[in-house]
């Protein structure tokens, strides 16, 4: 599997440009440290700006897995809010394997040799026998599938928004220590088989709903993009997150705020692979 460290190029949905001043942060920001970027066709609506969870995983550089995007969380009268994603995939030529396991690229966090999901993945696919549907995943994925508890208070079941894989054997779990002490306690126990967890914490005396998105950056092979929500945990978050991640520049990107409010946040909105890129001219002494 090609992890997010890996990648040079991101993609970014057509329907972002109905969120500004931030989709020119975004972009902004990525040529400022010469991060490709591009978009997504057929991707023009304001509804179709999650472009994380509709596209293919990346396999190797050019084999992509595509599963059925159909979340339970969208039916009832929310489809108009799923692309005509297998024709995307045809537009940009991907070499694609498929599944029909249904299932969100969100909930999908790639740690190595491992991949962290939540147990969401078995009420999504009630007709499969969860044990060979997990087989399946890691056949494709060539990695082991870790489950971990689905935030109930969450209804996408991401495992995005909950834990990032820093290097090795370490991951970053986001500071349930603040809002659920009780499901870090039951994340801490089943991460802690695989992983040394390391954890965000803010020294605030009242803790802010949507600092739950920090951990849900964008991460390239040499930057991490933070979203910035314009409160006092956005230098606490991007400072955490460098001392973490090291050999990363870490960016706080402005005006987030209106994309988390919907549900999401930088990893969410983003499609970041490992492609054949132009060379960036050399800069001047």
């Amino acid at each position: 599997m090609i992890s997010d460290k890996q990648t040079n190029l991101v993609y970014l949905a057509e329907g972002l440009q109905h969120y500004m001043p931030a989709y020119m942060k975004i972009l902004d920001s990525a040529l400022s440290m010469r991060v490709h970027t591009s978009t997504l066709p057929r991707t023009g609506s304001k509804k179709h700006i999650w472009a994380r969870d509709y596209m293919p995983i990346q396999l190797e550089k050019n084999k992509f897995l595509l599963y059925r995007y159909a979340p339970d969380y969208l039916r009832g009268g929310f489809e108009d809010f799923i692309p005509d994603y297998p024709s995307i995939c045809k537009d940009l030529q991907l070499e694609c394997v498929t599944t029909d396991i249904i299932m969100d690229g969100g909930n999908v966090v790639k740690c190595g040799d491992k991949v962290i999901m939540t147990d969401k993945i078995i009420k999504e696919n009630p007709n499969r026998f969860y044990r060979d549907m997990l087989r399946e995943l890691e056949n494709h994925f060539q990695a082991q599938i870790v489950l971990i508890p689905w935030d109930r208070y969450e209804k996408y079941g991401h495992a995005d928004g909950m834990v990032r894989w820093i290097e090795g054997n370490r991951v970053l779990l986001n500071n349930y220590a603040d809002f659920d002490p009780d499901l870090r306690k039951e994340l801490r126990k089943e991460l802690s088989r695989h992983f040394t967890v390391e954890e965000l914490k803010y020294g605030t005396n009242k803790h802010a709903k949507v600092s739950w998105a920090y951990i849900n950056f964008l991460q390239t092979e040499n930057c991490i993009f933070v979203p910035g929500l314009g409160i006092e945990e956005d230098v606490m978050a991007r400072e955490q997150i460098q001392k973490l991640y090291p050999n990363h520049k870490v960016i706080t990107i402005p005006d987030c705020l209106e994309i988390v409010r919907n549900g999401g946040a930088l990893n969410c909105i983003s499609w970041n692979i490992l492609a054949d890129v132009p060379e960036w001219p050399k800069e001047e002494a």
